[in-house]
């Protein structure tokens, strides 16, 4: 017998040949399931209760309930004791950095994002669009501590903050609405979505215009910041840099030394990203 006749019967009798091209191959089936109750929380974008998502992934209550028994065993789905509501557990959330460490935006961000925290004195924060709001996915510290809880995974606020309002200058209707529905929930309280309120809009097209918003003060007293959009070729919003610093020690004037290295870096970061216009898709799709 020729060598890779003896590879092949090997194969056979391991049960790993490869299937046929065309063929469908086995899979378990309740890993399978297992997987649509996970797609109908991703998709659902918000928390879930335990009816909501058995509908969504087409299966019984009493079958859901135990996949999501399960789920939360291996930290894949967890549930909130207050709510009662599913959302994504620690393990997705480590897949979900995992799969975002290898986008081309956030790779070219990095190494930028820690150059200009050193450059300056102070942190900087790279935001992403998550389903309840700007999420916080990098956090380059710099400078003296802040007294402001800001760490990966952080959602900051759409009207309350810089970073926020660059989010509802930048982003297209249909994802803002989402955010602004979630946001809404959580916080009990109804806001007022930017189309309903000319104030805000004409706030928003003066951050289009300069290019950066600024926050003194708010959300939380003595912490002041300064946010710039990364856009692609098509003017569209890939991820938002934030400087964060202590009021009376950041400058965040809109023509200072600091909004100006923050402007610099995200025209770099976009500018590096559009000369391959295949990678400016990785947060804008």
């Amino acid at each position: 017998m020729s060598k890779a006749a003896k590879l092949a019967a090997g194969q056979r009798a391991r049960g790993d040949e490869p299937a046929p091209v065309g063929k469908t191959q086995r899979g378990i089936q309740s890993v399978e399931v297992g997987g649509r109750v996970l797609l109908a929380l991703a998709q659902a974008r918000t928390p879930l209760a335990l009816s909501d998502l058995a509908s969504v992934a087409q299966i019984a209550p009493g079958q859901a309930h135990a996949y999501l028994v399960s789920l939360s065993r291996l930290g894949l789905i967890k549930r909130d004791e207050l709510s009662g509501r599913y959302e994504p557990g620690p393990l997705s959330l480590r897949l979900g950095l995992l799969h975002l460490e290898n986008q081309p935006a956030f790779r070219a961000a990095v190494p930028r994002v820690a150059a200009l925290a050193e450059a300056i004195g102070f942190s900087v924060a790279i935001c992403i669009a998550g389903p309840q709001g700007p999420t916080i996915v990098r956090y380059e510290h710099a400078g003296f501590p802040l007294h402001v809880n800001l760490h990966v995974g952080t959602v900051m606020s759409l009207p309350a903050t810089s970073t926020g309002r660059v989010f509802c200058a930048f982003l297209p209707s249909d994802a803002l609405g989402s955010m602004w529905a979630n946001q809404s929930g959580s916080t009990h309280a109804a806001m007022t979505p930017p189309s309903e309120s000319a104030a805000f809009e004409a706030a928003l097209n003066a951050i289009r215009t300069r290019g950066l918003e600024s926050s003194v003060d708010a959300p939380s007293p003595g912490i002041s910041s300064l946010s710039a959009p990364v856009l692609d070729g098509d003017g569209r919003l890939l991820l938002a840099l934030t400087v964060i610093g202590s009021t009376g020690a950041i400058d965040v004037s809109a023509d200072g030394p600091i909004a100006r290295a923050l402007l610099t870096a995200a025209h770099e970061i976009g500018t590096e990203l559009t000369a391959v216009p295949s990678l400016s898709r990785s947060f804008a799709s």
